[in-house]
Parts: C-alpha cells; structure tokens; sequence
C-alpha cells in the first residue's frame, strides 16, 4: 500500500525531493487536501493561506530542480502555533479580546523555518491566552480531537496536536508553559517535546515558556530541533548556540538509573487504564538494561498553589490592560482566574514566587539522582472536548505531571504508549536533567523502537 503523501516523514520528502521523485509542490497540495477534508470537522486551523503555501512550495521545487536547496527543511509542510508569529498574520492568541494587526516580524522559530526552506501552511489554534490544557476558545472554533470528534485535544497547542494527528504534514510547532505541548501530543497520540528552557529562542521571552515540536515521529522532531535552536538574539534568555548532533538517535539504555513517578502526593487516583500503559512502558526499559525505581511525588500543595496564585494574577493584569469592552471578550475562564486573583494580597503574589521556586528546587533535587524519569503525561483520558478540564474537584491534577519541568527548565517529552479500551490514546512522559534535550529524544527513540505496533492513524467520516 503506498503512503499518502501528507503521511510521509520530512526525512522521507527530503530524500525523495533529492532524488526528484517527488515535489514539494505535489506535497503542499496533498497536505492542503488533507486540510480540507478534516477541518470541518477538527477545526484545527488559523490563518490558512493556501496560495502562499504553494507560491513557498514552488519556490522550493525550483530550488531542488538546481540542486541548490535553501536549507535543511526545504519544501517541507510546517504549521505554527498561532501565538507564534509570523509576518503579516495577526495574533491573536486564542482570544475574543486581543485587537486583531498583522504581526511585524517573524518570531524566532518562524524566520529559522523560513530560512530553512520550509512550506508554512498554516498557523494553528489555542485557547485564551495559553491558559488551559483544554482546546476551548474565545476566538477559534472547538477544535476536536480527531481520534474522537467528542473529546478535547488537550492544550493550549489543541490545533497543533490535531493537526499532526490528522495529518496535516510532518512537522508543527506548538508551546508550552505548565504541558501545553505534552498534553495535547498525549491526547492526539503524537510525539511532543518541551525542550529545556532557553533551547529554542522566543520573543517575547517568559519564565517556564517555551517552543517545542510536535510530530509523528521522533526523528522528525529532531530534525526540527536542528532548525529552530539556531540563535536568535532577540531571545536574552536563551541557551548559547548548541552543536548536537540531533540526527543520532540511537542509544544502548542499558545501566541508565531511571525513576519512575505514577504516584501522587494528593492521594487522588490516575486513571486505571494510563498507570497500566505507563507501567508496561516502563517494563520495556528494564528488559533492556535499565534499572527502573520508584520515585515518590515531591510536590507539595503549597508549592503548587504558587502556580495557580502566579497564573491566575497574570488574567487579572492582562484583562486590567484591556479596555472594558473588550475585556469582556475573554473566555469566562479567563475572569473567573482573575477574579479568584482579586482576593490575593500582594503578599501572596511575592509568595507565589518563592512557592515556584520551591518546587523547582524540589523537582531538580528529587530527579537528580536519576538519567531520566518516567510518568503519565495526563492522568487521565481525554475529556469532553467542550470542557476546560477533566472535572476533577483538584483543578491542578491535569497538568500535576507536567507543570514541574516548566519550573525545573528540563526537558521532558511525550510519546505514545498505547490506546485505552475506547481507543483514546495515552502519553508517557519521559524528562531529563538540564540541557539533556538530545537525551530526551534518544530515550523516545528506543522507546518508539521497542514499542508494540501503533494504532493506525484516524481518518475523516
């Protein structure tokens, strides 16, 4: 059976456009077939523009037809989360409130891309100011999962996990401040990286935000990874220049101390069906050599109530600067964090900060002694996709796996690791100490290697 187009890897276009088998034209085309076919029903994009994507694309056909491709991702289809610019397309950042005026520039992430030759198809959507790890939004449709059109996508890259899922090219770009990239790359059953803080450079630049990959595949995201670290100097947070050779994934994990978390201090319980997939992910490193152990939570509520003051605050300052007309535009999550802010002293406010640090003390104190460690992305399923969270009475157990490592500035990612009986996909989190992104990715590298045999991809009714 041949591969469709709009399935292949972007290591696969690349060789095949070497070799001038293939088209980065008939490629665009295909991926925005694809588009048209599943966006009426998982609402995943922003901003398309096709006839750029494919004047881009026949700009890169022309370049392989003189063998002098522009650079490591000529012609190949990318989407962008659409809090991450690009020139000439407004931001909205998932929000009824936010004044809609062109971007003046290209982010960081999105002039490496440009630079690199790739296809920008489309950007893709979000909730209300990266707020939720839910898809619901003031400004964009639903946006729904494509393994289940009435469950959530996760957030806030909800666009991003959808359209990889459903095929919508190779390569996206997500971000990710508590697990925004992490969970939705669970939910829709992709690879997600949160790259260590400062890895990819962003503008503006924030505490625990960063830009991460989101693929089918782990190379894929490694080649991204190649692309996007390139410096920029508008990011004064970010890691010197790297030479990591992203391409070698291959890794013996034999000896490596690995801890593995699926307990919780709160006491509440993972869903049955994620602990089981995480246990059994786990065994696969043990028979290969690793020395699996457990490793107890942590985090305290104190610490994560730090979180929760600092976020909440922030809707409160963000919907203080708007005027009220448009304020009132927000999603109604947005005022009910910012009025739970308005009961804050500005005590509590500084305290929020020394709780944050404090967890991420904890959490660099209690992963240290271990390579790598291993987890649930999400603790539970995919929800309702109208909902903003899994209901549970805890509104900080969604992302109590992930939010840490924002913290801590580790690298952590989320891969695959089976399907629920109703055919929800599940994610394993593996992080690591600082700066190991490169780790990271060769730990998912065997682990996509030595997995059981995947779930065939969703398709359209």
């Amino acid at each position: 059976m041949t591969t469709p187009l709009y399935e292949l890897s972007a290591l696969q276009l690349l060789e095949r456009y070497r070799d001038r088998a293939l088209s980065p034209v008939e490629v665009t085309q295909a991926v925005l077939a694809r588009i048209e076919r599943w966006e009426p029903h998982i609402h995943a994009t922003y901003g398309l523009d096709a006839e750029a994507a494919l004047a881009s694309a026949r700009a890169s056909e022309a370049r392989w037809a003189q063998g002098k491709p522009q650079g490591d991702l000529d012609g190949v289809p990318v989407t962008l989360k659409e809090n991450i610019a690009t020139r000439g397309t407004p931001t909205p950042i998932g929000s009824a409130a936010t004044v809609l005026a062109p971007a003046a520039a290209d982010a960081p992430a999105a002039a490496r891309l440009r630079e690199a030759g790739a296809v920008i198809v489309t950007k893709t959507t979000m909730p209300d100011f990266g707020f939720l790890g839910a898809a619901p939004s003031s400004f964009h449709a639903l946006t729904r999962n494509p393994w289940d059109l009435g469950r959530n996508t996760g957030g806030s890259s909800s666009g991003a996990g959808a359209a990889a899922a459903a095929g919508y090219g190779p390569l996206h770009l997500g971000t990710d401040i508590g697990g925004s990239v992490r969970i939705p790359a669970s939910f829709c059953g992709v690879f997600g990286l949160k790259p260590s803080q400062g890895r990819i450079p962003v503008d503006p630049p924030a505490a625990a935000r960063v830009i991460g990959p989101m693929t089918r595949t782990v190379a894929d995201a490694a080649l991204l990874m190649q692309v996007v670290t390139r410096p920029d100097a508008r990011d004064y947070m970010s890691l010197p220049p790297n030479d990591f050779a992203w391409q070698r994934l291959e890794r013996n994990v034999k000896g490596l101390r690995i801890g593995l978390w699926t307990e919780t201090m709160g006491g509440w319980p993972i869903d049955a069906e994620v602990k089981e997939a995480v246990l059994a992910a786990a065994r696969l490193f043990e028979q290969a050599g690793a020395i699996v152990e457990p490793l107890a939570d942590w985090t305290t509520l104190d610490m994560r109530m730090g979180m929760a003051h600092f976020f909440t605050m922030r809707c409160r300052v963000d919907l203080a600067a708007m005027p009220p007309e448009r304020a009132k535009l927000a999603a109604g999550y947005i005022h009910q964090a910012a009025e739970f802010a308005a009961s804050l002293t500005p005590e509590d406010t500084f305290r929020a900060f020394t709780r944050m640090q404090a967890l991420r003390a904890a959490t660099v104190a209690a992963t240290q002694p271990f390579d790598y460690v291993l987890s649930p992305v999400s603790p539970v399923l995919p929800f309702a996709a109208d909902a903003i969270n899994s209901g549970s009475e805890n509104l900080l157990k969604d992302s109590h796996f992930t939010s840490v490592f924002n913290q801590s500035e580790q690298p952590a990612a989320s891969i695959n690791c089976g399907h629920a009986k109703n055919g929800l996909p599940i994610g394993l989190q593996i992080a690591g100490r600082r700066f190991d992104d490169l780790g990271v990715l060769q730990m998912a590298r065997f682990y996509e290697s030595v997995r059981p045999a995947q779930a065939r991809w969703p398709e359209p009714a």
